[in-house]
């Protein structure tokens, strides 16, 4: 186990992640019998088993990882918001299941068959993690972190650090040199890079939430912090330096940066120890999520 010194959370804004439902607990065995049999059995089935704890859902252990943060400051600034496509009725399970894991979820948004994208703002949310694709391509849109989490089986629970792992294009930065790669090929895109070194990449979709995370680890001594991030990206020098150069105009910094060079990135992932990993492209969190948890990011030139 990593020792860690508490630290303080006086100067922390809360680091505010809204999950669904479906992504917190597995919901499948009750969606099958809503899709089969309609809302009125799904309903009736919810009821009768309210009391039954569910099982966890992909993104349980990473909430936990999460949550456990408080544990180690002198406040509470992690909130975990659940967002749900339930009714308060039939979402009395789901908070019968977080009083039993002893999950500190204490805001709800339970929202009848509509999506609850909507309140994602509202909660001042940095993070939205969801297993369903236009959900969180509306939150995109809102200009708020998301990802589609999806099934994998494994998971990072023994180590006390939470460790996060992010893309770059698309991702931590905007997509207009992806577009070129796409567009024009390699040779272009590393062209364009060199000429654009010095020039800042524009922020993408995840650069306000890595931004929070650092204000997290700054409440920290250094070396002390119980979050750790890691860039995984498929460039490779000389285009690395525009990246290197983006982060220091933004005075945000990365503890560990990979530049592969189109390498897969899933053993990669492994070694770090990944609690989860953002992409923007679904092949590469295919091959991810073999090998830790992984987020689909469904952002940029790459989904269009």
């Amino acid at each position: 186990m990593t020792q860690i010194t508490p630290g303080t959370a006086a100067n922390i804004d809360p680091l505010v992640i809204a999950i669904s439902s479906r992504a917190l607990f597995d919901l499948g065995d009750s969606h099958s019998v809503y899709e089969q049999e309609g809302l009125d059995a799904y309903q009736a089935y919810q009821i009768e088993r309210e009391d039954q704890p569910l099982e966890p859902g992909v993104a349980f252990h990473l909430v936990e990882k999460l949550l456990n943060l408080n544990n180690l400051l002198d406040q509470s600034p992690v909130e975990v918001i659940l967002l749900s496509r339930n009714s308060a009725d039939t979402g009395l399970r789901i908070f019968n299941s977080i009083k039993h894991y002893n999950l500190s979820i204490t805001r709800a948004a339970f929202c009848s068959g509509d999506s609850p994208y909507r309140y994602i703002s509202a909660f001042n949310s940095h993070l939205f993690l969801s297993t369903d694709g236009a959900d969180v391509r509306q939150a995109l849109e809102l200009g708020v972190a998301a990802a589609t989490i999806l099934p994998s089986q494994k998971s990072n629970v023994d180590e006390d650090i939470l460790k996060i792992a992010f893309d770059g294009d698309a991702v931590l930065f905007s997509d207009e040199s992806e577009k070129i790669f796409k567009d024009k090929g390699l040779e272009a895109f590393t062209k364009n890079e060199l000429e654009a070194a010095n020039e800042p990449l524009a922020g993408g979709p995840f650069k306000p939430f890595l931004g929070a995370l650092q204000k997290f680890q700054q409440a920290f001594p250094a070396g002390a912090s119980p979050i750790r991030t890691c860039l995984v990206t498929a460039r490779a020098a000389p285009a690395h330096e525009r990246v290197v150069r983006t982060l220091r105009a933004w005075n945000i910094r990365i503890d560990e940066s990979l530049f592969l060079g189109g390498l897969p990135k899933g053993e990669f992932l492994q070694a770090f120890d990944a609690d989860v990993f953002f992409d923007d492209q679904q092949g590469h969190c295919e091959s991810a999520r073999n090998h830790v948890a992984t987020g689909h990011v469904p952002h940029g030139v790459a989904n269009s």
